[in-house]
């Protein structure tokens, strides 16, 4: 199979992350889950992304960690912080890489609809593959029992003969099947296939991190992500693949002109199916989400006078453990000691 790119080679650090590191990054998503549930539903994108982005990137300073950004708001966003190349962290600790969301679904926080959520990931430093100008990707993404369904070949395979070999593995008929889709033009063919061969939808308009999340969590009631989606939430949602021991293909599928010209010139090639091991080099990886707006996964953010709840995910790979945090916060108490708008 040719390489994408000139993938990181394996890497066997020395220093690698930390077991605290699951707690430290929880208390990350839940930062700018806390700062940004307050634009939940005011039609106001930019500004509940700002509001994230800021509480992330100041309780990550606060990680005891060499960081880099690898996966982060990116060229597209013109973002002013946790840009790809970003030294985060304070500095003390294990190198690694890190890869952000800190709203995973703009537009779902801002028109109030589910699944919107906050993630970060790491890994050790140098396995976390870079898209560069690579912004979309085809994906398929299943879960722990149905990982041995996957082979490269599936993702081009007509989709009944996919689903086929995807239900057979997890020992049920297709029509009991949930496959997750991003509600998008692009995918009218693949939604009209899918129906086709007797398996149901989930249709999203955005988040296809919280997808991939749902295909890869057992008895979330999704089977299975198909579609196009973002190449950067492609890398992260292959470190939660990765900790939850499911399965992931992907190639990238350039959606203009200018975008496929800027991935051949950088030398990526388009004819490559890369699998969760491509993405994230490592099984030393942390993840963490917490949930912005009601969703199938976590509830989102509920406020209650000067209070608040959270649920968060959080997963280590090496050991295979996977929490569920419900917290309650303090909010007086907390904007007295953090610089963070909660």
């Amino acid at each position: 199979m040719k390489a994408a790119t000139s993938l990181p080679s394996r890497v066997v650090m020395s220093e690698t992350p930390n077991r605290n590191l699951a707690l430290e990054l929880v208390r990350v998503t839940e930062a700018a889950a806390l700062a940004a549930g307050h634009w939940m539903g005011r039609g106001q994108k930019e500004a509940g992304d700002g509001a994230a982005v800021e509480a992330m990137r100041l309780i990550l300073g606060t990680v005891d960690m060499d960081g880099v950004v690898v996966i982060g708001e990116g060229a597209k966003d013109n973002a002013p912080m946790l840009f790809d190349g970003e030294k985060i962290g304070n500095g003390f600790g294990p190198s690694v890489d890190v890869a952000v969301d800190p709203i995973e679904g703009t537009a779902l926080l801002a028109y109030g609809r589910p699944d919107a959520i906050s993630v970060v990931a790491i890994a050790p430093r140098g396995t976390m593959w870079s898209p560069g100008p690579a912004y979309y990707m085809n994906k398929l993404v299943v879960g722990r029992e149905a990982r041995a369904a996957l082979h490269p070949k599936l993702l081009a395979a007509p989709v009944a003969e996919t689903l086929s070999a995807i239900a057979a593995s997890l020992k049920k008929p297709i029509g009991d099947l949930t496959i997750f889709v991003l509600d998008k033009p692009r995918h009218q063919k693949l939604i009209a296939d899918i129906r086709e061969a007797g398996a149901r939808v989930l249709l999203r308009t955005d988040g296809d991190v919280a997808g991939a999340l749902m295909a890869a969590m057992p008895n979330s009631g999704v089977d299975v992500l198909m579609g196009i989606g973002g190449t950067p939430e492609g890398v992260i949602s292959a470190c939660a693949v990765r900790a939850l021991g499911g399965a992931m293909l992907g190639q990238l599928a350039p959606q203009k002109e200018n975008e496929r010209k800027a991935v051949e010139e950088a030398g990526l090639d388009l004819d490559c199916v890369l699998t969760e091991l491509d993405l994230v080099q490592s099984d030393d990886v942390f993840f963490a989400a917490t949930g912005i707006t009601d969703g199938v996964l976590m509830p989102g953010v509920h406020y209650s006078g000067d209070g608040a709840s959270t649920v968060s995910l959080v997963m280590r790979g090496k050991t295979g453990t996977v929490r569920r945090i419900h917290a309650n916060h303090r909010l007086d108490k907390l904007r007295e000691i953090s610089a963070v708008t909660y």
